[in-house]
């Protein structure tokens, strides 16, 4: 097990950071303050062929995994520029078609989405299904080659800007209640197919939505994979979900506290900057420490996960989640206690966070259901739901 990242990487890191700096946190928060996309950020990240970094090279992408998509996710984050979008589209949408789609269904999205010319949502949550995926209720059913899709998602990122959604529904005869996840790819513009934004306290540019899907056709060619994969083809979408969630709390952390020492360095009370004390240096030794620990399990799980390993990738992917959400929300809290008033002006940057970073813990899976998934798949313990 080697620790020295590689030349390629510290390159990469390089590259995606400078991107982030040329853009940094005041353009992503006037894009969305001002209800505009950060359409200019995706474009040259999509040129500079850092968004389909993890796809494969036969279809555009650059023929590496999710260790380096990770990378381009943490450090964009650490550069308050973290694109939300980045955890969907090359990493849910692509990793999944890539993985399971026909050649044809690969030819038609995989380059698109390896560019950034084309843009995919995924649609899981449902409002009574929760975290629960075994209660699914949206279905599929077949009329003559095609299907017909109906049900209601929640909570769906970017819709606004996808050319489409990868939906995860159940095939109508699926009566077992075990997940059975038949996934289909819809067009945005789809008949039948309504959003809704919800308005959330957030200031990010990429949207939140509600999804109806009323008798919504689709060509027998829109499902990706067996409808009867069972869990395998979720889990190709899952862990990268899950890694890349950790990837962007990562980021946050580091940009909180890059923030906080910052601050703190500077500001002078009785005659020595309040770095001097301890109250304020160790709370923030104790996030560079938790930060870099919720990184290596990221790194692990997406090791695992770009080596084949699904099942082992989920418990990496589900601990480093859990790990770099604490972090982030901890680096944020801490750097807005550090600053004071200054922590929750705009002048400073940091409030904003307040919010995004508390996402980490509540998506896109809640602690509470992590906790139940180590003690159950990682501890042997009963089943408690």
């Amino acid at each position: 097990m080697n620790f020295i990242e590689p030349a390629e990487h510290t390159e990469l890191r390089a590259a995606v950071a400078a991107l982030g700096a040329k853009y940094g946190p005041q353009y992503f928060q006037d894009c969305a303050r001002q209800g505009r996309k950060t359409d200019e950020l995706w474009k040259e990240a999509g040129e500079l062929g850092f968004i389909g970094v993890n796809l494969p090279e036969e279809y555009g992408g650059g023929g590496a995994g999710m260790a380096e998509l990770a990378i381009v996710m943490e450090e964009l984050a650490a550069s308050g520029t973290g694109l939300l979008m980045l955890v969907v589209s090359p990493a849910i949408c692509g990793n999944i078609i890539a993985r399971f789609g026909t050649d044809e269904q690969k030819q038609r999205w995989l380059p698109g989405l390896a560019d950034g010319t084309f843009t995919m949502a995924f649609g899981i949550t449902e409002p009574d299904a929760g975290s629960n995926s075994h209660m699914i209720t949206t279905t599929a059913r077949r009329d003559g080659d095609e299907w017909l899709l109906s049900g209601q998602k929640v909570f769906i990122s970017g819709v606004d800007q996808a050319d489409a959604v990868l939906i995860v529904g159940r095939t109508e005869d699926a009566k077992t209640g075990k997940l059975k996840p038949a996934l289909f790819v819809v067009p945005t513009d789809a008949p039948g197919l309504e959003a809704k934004v919800i308005e959330m306290e957030l200031v990010n540019p990429e949207k939140q939505f509600a999804l109806f899907l009323d008798d919504v056709r689709l060509p027998a060619d829109a499902l990706v994979g067996d409808e009867d994969a069972g869990l395998s083809q979720l889990f190709a979408g899952l862990n990268p979900e899950r890694i890349m969630a950790s990837a962007s709390a990562v980021g946050m952390a580091r940009y909180a506290l890059d923030k906080a020492v910052a601050y703190v360095n500077d500001r002078t009370v009785w005659k020595a900057p309040i770095a001097t004390h301890q109250a304020i240096s160790h709370p923030l030794a104790k996030i560079k420490i938790d930060t870099e620990m919720a990184k290596l399990m990221m790194q692990k799980a997406a090791s695992l996960y770009d080596s084949g390993d699904d099942w082992g990738a989920a418990e990496a992917a589900n601990m480093a989640k859990l790990a770099a959400a604490d972090a982030a929300v901890a680096a944020v809290d801490q750097a807005v206690h550090s600053m004071g008033g200054n922590g929750l002006t705009v002048e400073y940057g940091v409030a904003p966070m307040i919010a995004l970073s508390r996402i980490a813990k509540i998506a896109p899976v809640s602690r509470e259901m992590i906790l139940n998934f180590v003690a159950q798949a990682s501890l042997g313990l009963p089943k408690s739901y």
